[in-house]
């Protein structure tokens, strides 16, 4: 449930859940955000989910941080109720000119490169977040023994659809970008479809992912 709601500046709130980062904080922020969502409220223009609190942009010509604060703590939110979420299915090409990092990941992991990705592809990632680039996803949890720390010296340019691991999640990039996962492969999927203006992102939060190992053959006419 939420902890507080306070004051974001002259027009924006933010739900505070508390300082845990898991699925089941997560899974309360998520509820409020389709439930506000749902709601419809008035003045609302913005909503922006994040590991465990939700931002909350508002017009100030149709309300305020008082009316709003009310509104949101009278909202009858059952977070028991389970929510509607997909599981995707995203393929990943290791050819080695896109697994950048899997060389350094075996020697800050002390697995072999095999380890890593049997483990990587016997997972299933929950998303608790978009964010940083457009539709990036922020898919946990990775097991202890797969986490391992950004890099150093951050690439000036990450390529669209590299994947990459930090720390507990893994990510998707979804436009090229500055950044410093770890990357292990790349996707032919288009995660973020800009065009598509009523659901640009493939993969939203609550939902659920799986990854699938293809060779490089079949990442170049994935598209064809």
């Amino acid at each position: 449930m939420i902890k507080n709601i306070l004051n974001l500046g002259d027009a924006a709130l933010y739900c505070d859940f508390g300082n845990e980062v898991n699925k089941t904080t997560n899974t309360q922020v998520i509820k409020y955000f389709q439930s506000i969502k749902k709601e419809n409220i008035e003045g609302i223009n913005n909503l922006t989910p994040s590991y465990n609190k939700l931002i909350i942009s508002f017009d100030l010509k149709k309300t305020n941080y008082i009316n709003l604060k009310k509104k949101i703590e009278n909202l009858n939110v059952d977070i028991k109720d389970s929510f509607k979420n997909k599981e995707i299915e995203i393929p990943v090409c290791n050819d080695q000119n896109f697994s950048l990092d899997i060389k350094r990941l075996e020697k800050r992991l002390k697995l072999s490169v095999e380890k890593i990705y049997e483990n990587f592809y016997n997972k299933k990632f929950f998303c608790y977040m978009t964010g940083f680039i457009a539709g990036m996803p922020f898919l946990g949890d990775l097991d202890k023994n797969m986490r391992a720390e950004r890099l150093e010296t951050p690439r000036v340019k990450v390529p669209k659809g590299s994947v990459g691991l930090t720390e507990q999640f893994a990510n998707i990039y979804t436009f090229e970008s500055p950044g410093g996962w770890n990357i292990i492969g790349n996707t032919p999927v288009n995660i973020f479809d800009s065009s598509n203006e009523k659901n640009p992102s493939l993969i939203n939060p609550g939902d659920t992912v799986i990854f699938k190992s293809i060779t490089k053959d079949q990442y170049k006419n994935f598209n064809e």
